[in-house]
């Protein structure tokens, strides 16, 4: 059995919360700006007294509304500054938030609020409460709501207006560490939603030990971020946390499209982000100057790039290397820093792998992406590329206060400080999901080199067995693939098969330009793109690129273009945009079985 450990770098404190870390920023640093919200064309700081004064405004409103420490209440809101101010009054006045995604369904939003017993809601816009309306009254602990759009915060505020700051010192202070902090429901990717309940300490001690091994990220003079994940997600949660404790500056942006010139204005040191993000980034360049008339030196760049790093890794740089190194820096490179702000120098990336090839690229251009693995269960990260320690195709070394091993079957299991309490109300799962001696079985599939740096092969439900009896990873196949321009995504299938096929679905945001610059109509539909010559080429160039990593008896060898895309509205994607693969297996079983010869009515579909 492999296993590794780092020490924790800062010892617990038991009777410290989360509220303790805002105390201790502004006895710290007072002035110093923690925030900043879009003023104009600019950004206006927030200092860290500032803050904190807010924080206890509306806190006293929650109080004098009457919610008691102990008692949840449910938040829905995109990614804001607000988002995180509500989180820490509701720390402050005592009380736990439970965080619902905005693009929750109404079923999903009914489930989360009644299982977690939450006593109020506090939503942002009509919509969102519309839809927590509507199953209103089967919600029956709900007693309070309040509606951010119509001046719910300036209506609590003005409520707590005679709260005395003694009573909101007390309820702070009532929390230990080992007092739950929040609820959290996982994505669903398997099942009903189930709440992981995360403890003070979880994000506390984490924070403190995150920001050790992480200094030079977030605790250099003039650190900053834009956070654009959502905040109901645990990986953005803890990274607001982790900011307050280490006084980076952070701003927000929810609109992805007004992504680049938020970056542009707000200028961060590092970015917090999923692979897609960096896969469109680079995408989206190489087609600008395609059409540009660009695109082959854009590539060789790309090429150069790559090969550069490589060569750093390997301990020299050749000298030609070097020299065109150089040059495409002036050409390529530093038009491409600014875009994501010039001041970019690292990213944070999880919930999915990102290819060794755009890993290389951003290094090269002055981004180190720095991949970690967590979940919902461990508060985020247990383990993460550090700046000094840094391979790039693996998810770095266990973070300090955890022990990573690996199971006979493969299963990664952690013990740490960040490992959740339990399954809200749910002991028998929580049972389920430990071993004996204390481990978190996390269901996901790993290795560990000779140095203990982590490596995820797969999903252990996920594992794919042919009728051949081979074992087959569906992520190894879909991630370099996913990577490709006008794909979005890619379902692997082949179970009790006889080879491995694949589902795939076409970028929609993408794929315009990319018809441009082949020669073809960009504003053909999905379905016409779907039977494309051109585009049936792409997919197939993708789907070899991917078979590279693979065995030839793991190799896709058919596969269909769907004439559609998932998305979480159809049930196919989790929040945090991961597949729902049972989902989409059951819905495309058509599709699956005309790949096989199964269903000879649709087998008339182009699988090449």
């Amino acid at each position: 059995m492999q296993q590794t450990e780092t020490p924790v770098l800062i010892p617990s404190v038991p009777e410290d919360n989360i509220t303790d870390l805002l105390e201790q920023r502004v006895a710290a640093t007072p002035d110093r700006a923690i925030f900043a919200v879009p003023d104009g064309q600019g950004w206006a700081d927030i200092t860290a007294t500032e803050f904190r004064r807010q924080v206890i405004e509306l806190a006293k409103g929650f109080a004098a509304a009457g919610i008691e420490p102990g008692e949840r209440v449910a938040f829905m809101c995109k990614t804001s500054y607000e988002w995180t101010l509500v989180d820490f009054a509701l720390h402050y006045a005592g009380a736990v938030m439970v965080p619902v995604y905005e693009t929750s369904s109404p079923l999903q939003i009914h489930w989360i609020v009644e299982n977690s017993g939450a006593r109020a809601m506090l939503t942002e816009t009509k919509d969102h409460a519309d839809r927590f309306e509507e199953l209103r009254q089967e919600a029956k602990n709900v007693t309070l709501s309040w509606r951010m759009d119509e001046g719910a915060l300036a209506e609590l505020r003005a409520l707590g207006a005679d709260v005395s700051d003694e009573e909101i010192e007390r309820r702070r202070n009532i929390a230990v560490g080992s007092d739950i902090a929040t609820l959290i429901y996982t994505s669903g990717s398997t099942g009903r939603p189930k709440g992981c309940v995360l403890t003070h300490s979880n994000f506390v001690d984490l924070a403190r030990n995150a920001a050790g091994a992480l200094s030079e990220v977030v605790q250099q003079p003039g650190s900053s971020t834009l956070l654009f994940v959502t905040l109901a997600h645990v990986f953005a949660r803890f990274i607001s946390v982790l900011a307050v404790h280490s006084g980076v500056r952070v701003g927000h942006q929810a609109d992805t499209t007004q992504l680049l010139p938020a970056l542009g204005t707000f200028r961060p040191t590092f970015l917090l982000a999923v692979p897609r993000v960096f896969e469109k980034v680079y995408n989206s360049a190489e087609q600008s100057t395609e059409a540009d008339g660009k695109g082959k030196i854009f590539r060789a760049a790309a090429r150069v790039a790559v090969q550069h790093s490589e060569a750093l890794d390997a301990g020299k740089v050749p000298f030609m290397l070097g020299i065109k190194f150089k040059l495409f820096d002036k050409l390529v490179y530093a038009k491409l820093r600014e875009k994501l702000g010039g001041r970019v120098k690292y990213a944070v990336s999880g919930s999915a792998p990102l290819s060794h090839y755009l890993g290389h690229f951003y290094r090269s251009l002055g981004v180190k992406i720095l991949e970690g693995y967590g979940l919902t269960e461990t508060t985020a990260p247990v383990s993460v590329n550090l700046p000094d320690k840094f391979k790039i195709g693996t998810v770095g070394p266990a973070l300090p206060g955890h022990t990573i091993r690996i199971a006979e079957d493969g299963e990664i299991e952690v013990k740490g400080i960040d490992v959740f309490k339990e399954y809200w109300e749910n002991p028998e799962a929580t049972k389920a999901v430990f071993t004996e001696d204390g481990f978190f079985k996390t269901g996901d599939l790993g290795s560990l080199d000779a140095d203990g740096y982590l490596t995820i092969t797969g999903r252990k439900k996920e594992i794919i067995v042919t009728a051949g009896g081979k074992n087959v990873s569906p992520a190894a196949l879909e991630d370099p693939i996913r990577a490709n321009t006008i794909i979005s995504q890619v379902v692997v299938v082949g179970d009790q098969k006889p080879f491995i096929a694949a589902l795939v679905t076409l970028d929609t945001e993408m794929l315009p330009a990319w018809l441009n610059n082949a020669g073809e109509d960009p504003n053909m539909s999905i379905e016409e793109a779907s039977r494309n010559p051109k585009v049936l080429a792409e997919v197939q160039s993708a789907i070899d690129e991917g078979n590279k990593y693979v065995s030839r008896a793991e190799s896709i060898r058919k596969f269909v273009i769907l004439p559609t895309d998932f998305f979480e509205a159809n049930g196919h994607l989790t929040p945090k945009m991961s597949i729902k693969r049972d989902n989409i297996l059951r819905d495309f079983a058509g599709e699956i079985a005309a790949i096989y010869g199964e269903n000879p009515s649709t087998e008339a579909l182009q699988t090449p």
